[in-house]
C-alpha cells in the first residue's frame, strides 16, 4: 500500500521537509577546501541540534553519520571521516530529518570552487532530470513514466543511471512505498494519487553505470572511478503541479 497523507499531515511533512531543505543549505555554505568530511557532518548535526529536529539516518540499519557526504566517485551513502575535501571536488550533501514524527529528505551536489566542464554537465543534466521528472510527478500519472522520463534523459546525454539504489515514497519512516526507481517503462506501475509523497533522487554516472560497495558496507562508489552526480526532492503529488515540500532557492540554481 502507498500511503495517502491527508491535510494535516502534509502540514507536517512540510514542516520536516522545511527544515531538512534549510539545514541542506547551510551544510552546503560550509563545504570549502582542507575542511574534511567528518567536520561537515557534525556541522550538520549541529544545525540539527539547533532547529529541534534529528537526523533520519544516523543509526538507520546502523548507519554510522548524521549526513550521507560523498565525494567524486562516491555515488551515495558516504560517511564523514578524516578525508579532506579538495578545490575541485564535488561533494553530494544528502540529508534527512525527523520532525515531530515525520521525515523530509533532500540532497544536492555542491561544487567546490572551479570545477572540470565535463562533470559541470554532468550536474546540470542531473539537476536537470530532477526537474522534469517532478512534472511527472501528478495524480493520474504511473509512476513508471516519470522513471522512464529519468533515464531518457540521462541516457540521452550520454550517462547512466545507478540502478541499484532508489527514491522512493517518504513520511513517518525513511523509506515507504513506493520505490521509484530511475528506470523504468512508460504505462508501468501504480497510478500516482494526490496525497503520496516520493522522494525522486537521481542518481547518474558520467561513466558506466555499474556500482560497488566499499569496506565500510556503506559508501557506494562507481567502478570505473568516475564522477557521479546527486540530486533529491521530496515531491508532494497533487491534483494540479507537483509541490516541492524541499524547495530552496539557491539549490535549484546551484
Amino acid at each position: 500500500m502507498i500511503p495517502i497523507k491527508n491535510a494535516k499531515e502534509i502540514d507536517k511533512m512540510r514542516l520536516a521537509c522545511r527544515a531538512a531543505s534549510e539545514i541542506l543549505e547551510r551544510t552546503a555554505l560550509l563545504v570549502r577546501p582542507g575542511i574534511t568530511t567528518g567536520e561537515v557532518d557534525q556541522a550538520a548535526a549541529a544545525l540539527m541540534a539547533e532547529a529541534g529536529v534529528k537526523s533520519a539516518f544516523l543509526g538507520y540499519r546502523k548507519f554510522p553519520g548524521n549526513i550521507c557526504i560523498s565525494v567524486n566517485e562516491e555515488v551515495v551513502h558516504g560517511i564523514g571521516g578524516a578525508r579532506k575535501i579538495q578545490y575541485g571536488d564535488i561533494v553530494k550533501l544528502d540529508i534527512g530529518v525527523v520532525r515531530d514524527g515525520w521525515v523530509g529528505d533532500t540532497a544536492t551536489t555542491v561544487c567546490v570552487g572551479v570545477i572540470a566542464p565535463a562533470t559541470q554537465r554532468l550536474l546540470q543534466v542531473t539537476q536537470d532530470t530532477l526537474r522534469l521528472a517532478i512534472t511527472f510527478a501528478t495524480d493520474g500519472r504511473r509512476l513508471g513514466d516519470l522513471c522512464s522520463a529519468i533515464e531518457q534523459a540521462v541516457v540521452s546525454h550520454g550517462y547512466s543511471v545507478v540502478r541499484e539504489f532508489v527514491g522512493h515514497g517518504v513520511g513517518r519512516k525513511l523509506h515507504e512505498e513506493p520505490q521509484v526507481p530511475n528506470y523504468g517503462k512508460r504505462g508501468s506501475g501504480p497510478k500516482l494519487k494526490a496525497g503520496m509523497v516520493l522522494a525522486i533522487e537521481p542518481m547518474v554516472n558520467m561513466g558506466v553505470p555499474t556500482i560497488q560497495v566499499l569496506k565500510d558496507n556503506w559508501t557506494v562508489v562507481t567502478t570505473d572511478g568516475k564522477p557521479s552526480a546527486h540530486f533529491e526532492h521530496t515531491v508532494l503529488v497533487t491534483k494540479n503541479e507537483p509541490e516541492i515540500l524541499t524547495w530552496r532557492e539557491s539549490a535549484l540554481s546551484r
